[in-house]
């Protein structure tokens, strides 16, 4: 996990500049080229953006791999070089996406991510077994006989061998299921090598899952084009804009998106390289447990924070467009209401997600990385992070709202500013304290509220826009409380009476998001026009009703 990591870190940073911010910004273009009714036009901002992604992209991926040695250490070099295809591949999936978004059509971008994902995780985890399969397939090992003598080829040997064990402590066995033993210094080679090529398998799963999310977007393109064609034919628009000012319009509105994203997310490549150089070089910790600490931070409780976070990034790819056609028509109050909304389902989930992760810590990261020698550090860390859920689902979602105003520098001085402070105390903190990991959680922190702030008061500034706080925070909030207690409670009697993490976990859920539902009518969080407005709300509503709570 540390060397996937940290190469993913660096990746992502490439990314970001290269490719990832393409959706967002070519559905902002399109969207205001087809509220105009300019379908020529549109479509030719399609395919400029398509020339533009592969040769950003395929310049990035090159960057990336023959750069990898520069950009990190050790065996992440490799794994960071595997990721290089991706980035060129990432590139054309975003201009597809975004087209889609510009028509206000998040299904054929949801699929392709669920795609994604699945074949993400299959990949990953059937290509690192493989490969660490291999590892041990290649390996020379040492077989114990039965009266106690260490062979190796057939041929005893007098030199003493220890167990193989993998990276949790567990012993090794061969296809026949005999003890595998390795010399004492063969061990910590054999370990290293084990780690890099199960890393280099997740890294693979990684452009696996973009490459069928590739494809799946290109056959729905191709299922469309007769109507946009059609579409385009009649189109009566006298002015048809040049490729040369179309890339130099893509261009102009790309760099903001991209060093907005660019420098909101390297804290996360920053903070790690701040780790795990001064751990290293001033606190004199070895490079392994240099990564492996990261790895347990970054892998684990971080990925698990992010689930809920994702909510937003979807919510915020979804506004963009609408956003930006409410400003383009000088509709202020049609366009603070998307954002009211917008804010207040985002909260509805993420408030009541950070207090469900925090309370139940133990039990969600024992189900999915139940790694025992670090169960308890990784929970702590889950558990301390757990806030962070709100201030980056609610700074993610005003970051998109901004750049649908046409605010697009403001996310890139915000995040520069908040930058700063967070880099400042992390530094401090690992010099002069023993926090260790926590040093990254509480940087985390500053960070992500440092950047709530500063864009709440540029949606003030530049919209009008007051937050509501009643319905969108404080209801939410109480609710969720109420709603942990009752989920703990109900895990610690369930695991009493059935000692299953499984069972138990899964009745807490269930107890504390019905705990929650009933709390938010009840406390009129929510009306009920608000929830029929979300995916099967009108099945909420009625059983709302059936029950009586509503």
């Amino acid at each position: 996990m540390g060397y996937f990591q940290s190469a993913y870190n660096i990746y992502t940073i490439i990314l970001l500049i290269s490719s990832y911010s393409i959706p967002a910004a070519i559905s902002k273009v399109i969207a205001q080229k087809l509220s105009l009714r300019e379908y020529r036009n549109a479509h030719r901002i399609f395919v400029c953006a398509m020339w533009y992604a592969m040769v950003v992209g395929g310049a990035a991926g090159l960057v990336l791999f023959f750069g990898a040695g520069i950009l990190l250490d050790g065996p992440a070099v490799t794994v960071l070089r595997v990721f290089a295809p991706t980035i060129f591949l990432y590139g054309i999936l975003g201009v597809l996406r975004g087209y889609f978004q510009a028509h206000r059509s998040m299904a054929q971008t949801s699929v392709s991510q669920i795609l994604e994902q699945i074949l993400n995780a299959a990949v990953s985890i059937g290509a690192a077994l493989f490969l660490i399969m291999s590892v041990l397939g290649d390996a020379d090992y040492y077989v114990i006989s039965a009266d106690g003598a260490v062979s190796f080829g057939g041929e005893v040997i007098e030199e003493q061998a220890d167990v193989l064990v993998d990276e949790n402590g567990l012993p090794v066995s061969d296809e026949t299921g005999a003890t595998v033993y390795i010399l004492t210094a063969e061990q910590e080679e054999w370990n290293t090598k084990h780690a890099t090529y199960g890393a280099i398998g997740s890294a693979i799963g990684t452009g696996a899952g973009v490459l069928t999310a590739l494809l799946f977007m290109w056959a729905v393109y191709g299922m469309n084009r007769q109507i946009i064609q059609r579409r385009m034919q009649r189109d009566r628009t006298e002015q048809v804009d040049s490729y040369g000012t179309i890339l130099r319009m893509i261009t102009s509105v790309v760099m903001p998106f991209i060093l907005s994203t660019a420098i909101y997310n390297v804290n996360t490549s920053l903070n790690q390289t701040i780790y795990t150089k001064l751990y290293m070089f001033l606190k004199d910790m070895s490079e392994k447990d240099a990564f492996t600490n990261y790895g347990i931070f970054a892998g684990k409780a971080v990925v698990i924070r992010n689930i809920p976070v994702a909510l937003s990034s979807a919510m915020s790819a979804a506004i963009l467009p609408t956003i930006s056609t409410a400003w383009a028509r000088q509709d202020q109050e049609d366009a603070i209401g998307k954002v009211y909304k917008a804010v207040k389902v985002t909260m509805m989930v993420c408030i009541p997600a950070a207090v469900g992760i925090g309370v139940l810590a133990k039990p969600v990261m024992q189900l999915l990385f139940p790694q025992k020698e670090s169960l308890e550090l990784a929970s702590m860390l889950l558990r301390t992070i757990a806030i962070s859920v709100v201030f980056y689902a609610l700074s993610t979602l005003t970051n998109s709202v901004l750049q649908g105003i046409g605010k697009v520098n403001v996310p890139v001085k915000n995040a520069a500013l908040a930058l700063i402070p967070q880099t400042l105390v992390l530094v401090l903190l690992i010099l002069f304290t023993d926090l260790g990991l926590y040093a990254l959680v509480f940087t985390d922190l500053i960070y992500s509220g440092l950047m709530c702030v500063l864009n709440q008061r540029a949606l003030r500034r530049f919209m009008g826009y007051r937050q509501e706080l009643l319905r969108s925070f404080i209801v939410p909030a109480v609710a969720s409380a109420v709603m942990g207690l009752v989920a703990w409670g109900v895990y610690q009697g369930v695991y009493y009476l059935a000692s299953s993490n499984v069972i138990a976990l899964v009745c807490a859920v269930i107890a504390g998001a019905v705990a929650y539902f009933v709390l938010e009518i009840v406390l009129r969080g929510v009306t009920e026009t608000e929830l029929r407005s979300i995916p099967k709300g009108y099945l909420l509503v009625k059983i709302a009703k059936k029950c009586r709570i509503m």
